[in-house]
């Protein structure tokens, strides 16, 4: 009888521990009819194709002309926590996304939550893609319908203990998963549109902005650079602090790759470049006016 008030207490901390865990942890998807009304356009659907980089990671790094289109996946992405790889998201019904509904693309991008209701890693930049517009979701759904379909099955990611605790993601998505701009204040329209393009749909802070022991971005050194994630090379800091390129000399390298000092974008930033190269002029000086506007780190 002395132990049971101690057992009490310990089963009654228990079950709010348990509760606080899965409140933590569970899987959030985005609020019903968040898509209720909106059509997707397949025209406007190709734009944010490209300026959300889709060929990018998810066609085969070779791919020219309409293989940009083909999204069988496959490319490779090692970083500290294990080598991730694309999926498939061809208009496959087996092994694509064929099947999904905007809803299933929606909680995927803006959410990092699967149609089954898993969690998905934050290698897809679902952190940046979270401050989407939902329209811009449904067009996007739009247009990949349109696309060809593949058989290849996605490649397992190759992942190790304790990383390949899928429910663990959870608590990363708690710290770091939230839909607040880094860049505030009195913007023009032009500007706010170059943030919506760096920090949202291009996703550029995920490679540009350094990180701390769990993968999150470390916000207050946006843009500064980082290194790889496999470690052998750096990105760089592409704040004013550090790169001194005119505006011309922005919109420049976004559409031909070329840069003020007469090299040529290489590695993944080559495929970066065929991406912004398709979106309109507005939108390449947009993100110009953007990076101008980033407070400046050395």
């Amino acid at each position: 009888m002395i132990g049971s008030p101690i057992i009490r207490v310990l089963f009654v901390g228990a079950v709010i521990a348990t509760g606080a865990a899965w409140f933590v942890l569970r899987p959030r998807p985005l609020p019903p009819g968040t898509f209720s009304g909106l059509t997707g356009d397949v025209t406007r659907g190709e734009q944010v194709f490209w300026a959300g980089g889709c060929a990018a990671c998810h066609a085969a790094a070779d791919a020219k002309g309409d293989g940009k289109f083909l999204l069988a996946g496959g490319q490779p992405f090692p970083s500290p926590f294990g080598t991730f790889y694309a999926p498939n998201i061809s208009t496959d019904l087996d092994a694509g996304i064929g099947d999904w509904t905007v809803e299933d693309l929606g909680n995927a991008m803006m959410r990092g939550v699967s149609p089954e209701g898993s969690h998905y890693y934050p290698a897809f930049p679902y952190a940046s893609y979270a401050k989407a517009e939902a329209q811009d979701i449904a067009d996007l759904h739009a247009f990949l319908a349109t696309l060809p379909a593949d058989p290849t099955l996605s490649k397992p990611h190759d992942v190790g203990f304790p990383f390949n605790i899928r429910a663990s993601l959870g608590g990363w998505k708690f710290l770091y998963l939230d839909t607040d701009w880094v860049l505030n204040g009195d913007l023009t329209p032009e500007e706010t549109r170059g943030r919506y393009l760096v920090e949202a749909l291009g996703h550029c802070g995920e490679c540009h902005t350094p990180r701390n022991a769990l993968g999150g971005m470390e916000r207050n050194r946006w843009l500064a650079g980082a290194p790889t994630p496999d470690g052998k090379g750096r990105f760089p800091n592409i704040t004013p602090g550090k790169m001194k390129w005119s505006s011309a000399d922005i919109i420049e390298y976004l559409t031909s790759g070329f840069t003020p000092e007469y090299d040529s974008a290489g590695g993944h930033m080559a495929l970066v470049v065929e991406n912004t190269a398709h979106l309109p002029d507005s939108d390449r000086t947009a993100i110009a006016a953007y990076l101008k506007k980033v407070p400046a780190l050395e």
